[in-house]
């Protein structure tokens, strides 16, 4: 009789590191262009949450968007900055 040693593999994945898309204040954009732009960037925002983004970063001078994997945080940014906004991103500890 023998005896099968079965090799298990770690299944433990790494999760991609998150970064954080930052919406910075401005003086220039309208506050309808603003919410406008979160909503058709970031399309699973409500406009209730694009309008509570646009006010903190109007208030607060800077305001989270979304937290996400690093590919999609750079397009959000970039797509917010193409709307004409100031947008950044910073890892997320």
């Amino acid at each position: 009789m023998s005896v099968e040693t079965i090799e298990r593999r770690s299944t433990t994945r790494k999760l991609a590191p998150q970064y954080k898309v930052l919406l910075h204040n401005d003086d220039f954009n309208s506050m309808e262009h603003v919410t406008t732009a979160l909503l058709k960037t970031v399309t699973s925002l409500t406009e209730p949450q694009a309008v509570s983004i646009m006010m903190e970063a109007h208030v607060n001078g800077i305001a989270l968007v979304i937290v996400c994997a690093q590919e999609h945080a750079e397009f959000y940014a970039e797509t917010l900055c193409n709307y004409g906004l100031m947008s950044t991103i910073e890892p997320d500890d």
